[in-house]
């Protein structure tokens, strides 16, 4: 998630608001939540930090889906608190039984988040990194060290977009879903939706797993060669029974082939 600086001037609280409350959604049990955030380091930015934080601290622990993802969520918080340049900026307040996981936000710079490839990597649950930047161009070269994703969101004005069209270019070369000022754990199942991207997010970014397009993952295209008209699936035969749109010598057509 990328945080660009006019719309903190004009929504701060509801942008960190909407960001703890996307991160703790299931407990952070979803694939698409906001597990890095990006943003240029001004008093804007510095503000939204602090509301998160504190946002943060008030959410209680809740469950996880069962041990091994808890365990494996703790462990990767022990992970990035052990690296050099990164601060713990705030945790759930109440304390977590066993079997729980913690709101838990962390924040560093864009030379360790760049230097540390394990901060790159997920950390599955109510967890999120903050990483600040030193400038616009510096955003940009964050984007390019990333990896294949599902999601990309931007917060943002208009303003905000016509000044970062090489953050928005490179975006899309990135991941599957670009999402302009929203949280990406909202996915509606619609014609429009595409929920894949490039690897490693996906290992074919061509399809996606949510969406009415999501049945093709389940087909593949055989080609017939010089059949005899009355041994080709109905779909295939000269007259169009179906009555289904088909491509004929390069035409989308439902006429019956001659």
């Amino acid at each position: 998630m990328f945080v660009l600086p006019n719309a903190l001037k004009q929504r701060v609280s509801a942008i960190a608001e909407g960001l703890v409350q996307s991160v703790t959604l299931g407990v952070g049990q979803f694939c698409t939540n906001p597990g890095l955030v990006f943003g240029v380091q001004d008093e804007g930015f510095s503000e939204f930090i602090e509301q998160t934080a504190k946002l943060a601290a008030s959410a209680a622990p809740g469950n996880m889906l069962y041990e091994g993802i808890c365990i494996r969520f703790h462990q990767g918080v022990e992970r990035a608190r052990s690296i050099p340049g990164v601060r713990l900026a705030a945790q759930s307040s109440a304390a977590a039984k066993p079997g729980q996981a913690p709101a838990t936000v962390f924040v560093t710079d864009s030379r360790t988040f760049l230097e540390q490839e394990a901060l790159h990597e997920e950390l599955f649950g109510p967890g999120t990194l903050i990483v600040t930047c030193s400038s616009a161009t510096e955003l940009e070269r964050i984007a390019l060290a990333l990896p294949g994703q599902l999601t990309a969101t931007l917060h943002g004005t208009e303003a905000d977009l016509a000044q970062h069209q090489n953050l928005v270019s490179i975006l899309q070369q990135k991941a599957g879903r670009l999402i302009f000022n929203g949280f990406p754990t909202g996915v509606e199942v619609c014609p429009a939706m595409h929920h894949g991207g490039p690897y490693p997010a996906t290992t074919y970014p061509q399809f996606t797993s949510v969406g009415t397009a999501a049945i093709r993952r389940f087909a593949r295209p055989v080609c017939f060669q010089n059949f005899p008209d009355a041994l080709l699936p109905v779909e295939l035969q000269n007259k169009n029974l179906r009555k289904i749109w088909r491509v004929i010598d390069g035409q989308l057509t439902k006429d019956d082939c001659s």
